[in-house]
C-alpha cells in the first residue's frame, strides 16, 4: 500500500486549510435545507419584495434581481457544484484507472493505441472541446455537462495510472507474483492498483476542482444549468450585469466558487506532498 510520508509544517497547513475548506463547503451542501436562512426559489409579493437588496438583517448576503435571498441559492448551488464536481470525476476516474492499467500493463499495441486515443482528447484545449460537446446536444443541462467532464476529464487520471503501472510492473515483489503463478487480474487488483492510489487519489482531487470550475463556466456561458436549478456559475452570469450598481449579487457566488477550488487544490497539493517521497524534507 502507498506509504505516507512526513511533511513540513507549512506543507501540513496547507493540507489542513484545504480540509477545513472542502470540509465546510462539503457540510453546507449537505446541511443546505436546514442552513437556508429562506426559501432559494421562492420570489417574494407584496411587502416581502426587496430587488437587489444589499447585505443585510434578514438577507446576510443581500438578495438578487427577483429578490431572492443570495445566501440560500449559495448553499443550494453548492450542492450542484460539488455534485457535478465529484461525480463526475468518479467516473472519469473509474474510466481513466481502466485504461491507465491496461495501456501500463500489457504495453505493446495496446498502450501505444490507447495513448494516442489519450493524446488526442487532450491536444484540444478542454473549455473549447466542451463547448464543442455541448453544442452537439438540442438543449443544454446539467446532464449534458456532466456526460462531458466525464468524456474529457479521464485522460489525465489515465496517463497518471499508466506511469505507475510501468513502474510497478517491474518491482520485484510483482515479479515474484507473476512467477508462482498469479493471474493478470488478480495481479493488477491486489498489487498494481493499490500502491498507485497515492497519485491517482492526488490527480482525481485536482480533477474535481478542474470539474467545478468548467460546470461554472459552462453554466455562465448558458450551456450547463437552466432555470430554476441553481448553480455559482449561472448567478456570476446574473450577477454581472448590476456589478456597478449591486456587485454583491457577483460577488459573493464568486467568492464561493473561488475558496471551493482554492480548498481542493491546497487538499490536492497537501496529499501530493504527504504520498511523494522526493517532497521530503
Amino acid at each position: 500500500m502507498a506509504r505516507l510520508i512526513p511533511v513540513s509544517g507549512a506543507r501540513s497547513r496547507s493540507l489542513l486549510v484545504g480540509a477545513v475548506l472542502v470540509g465546510a463547503f462539503g457540510a453546507a451542501a449537505l446541511l443546505a435545507p436546514a442552513l437556508a436562512p429562506h426559501d432559494p426559489y421562492a420570489v417574494p409579493h407584496g411587502l416581502e419584495a426587496a430587488s437587489l437588496r444589499p447585505p443585510g438583517g434578514t438577507y446576510p448576503l443581500g438578495t438578487d434581481l427577483l429578490g431572492r435571498d443570495l445566501l440560500s441559492r449559495i448553499l443550494y448551488g453548492a450542492r450542484v457544484s460539488l455534485g457535478i464536481g465529484i461525480g463526475a470525476e468518479i467516473l472519469a476516474a473509474t474510466l481513466g484507472v481502466l485504461v491507465g492499467l491496461a495501456a501500463g500493463f500489457y504495453g505493446g499495441r495496446l498502450d501505444a493505441l490507447l495513448m494516442r486515443l489519450t493524446d488526442v482528447v487532450m491536444a484540444f484545449p478542454s473549455l473549447v472541446l466542451a463547448i464543442g460537446l455541448m453544442a452537439v446536444f438540442q438543449a443544454p443541462g446539467l446532464d449534458k455537462v456532466f456526460l462531458v467532464l466525464v468524456l474529457l476529464g479521464w485522460t489525465t487520471i489515465a496517463r497518471v495510472v499508466r506511469a505507475e503501472a510501468l513502474a510497478l510492473k517491474q518491482r520485484e515483489y510483482v515479479l515474484a507474483a507473476r512467477a508462482l503463478g498469479l493471474g493478470d487480474a488478480p495481479l493488477i487488483w491486489r498489487h498494481l492498483l493499490p500502491n498507485a492510489v497515492g497519485p491517482l487519489l492526488v490527480a482525481a482531487t485536482l480533477g474535481v476542482a478542474g470539474n467545478i470550475v468548467a460546470e461554472a463556466g459552462l453554466s455562465f456561458l448558458g450551456l450547463g444549468a437552466q432555470p430554476p436549478t441553481i448553480s455559482w456559475g449561472a448567478m456570476l452570469a446574473e450577477g454581472q450585469t448590476f456589478l456597478a450598481i449591486s456587485p454583491w449579487v457577483a460577488i459573493f457566488p464568486g467568492l464561493a466558487l473561488m475558496l471551493t477550488v482554492l480548498g481542493i487544490n491546497l487538499l490536492g497539493d497537501g496529499l501530493r506532498d504527504r504520498f511523494d517521497p522526493r517532497l521530503r524534507i
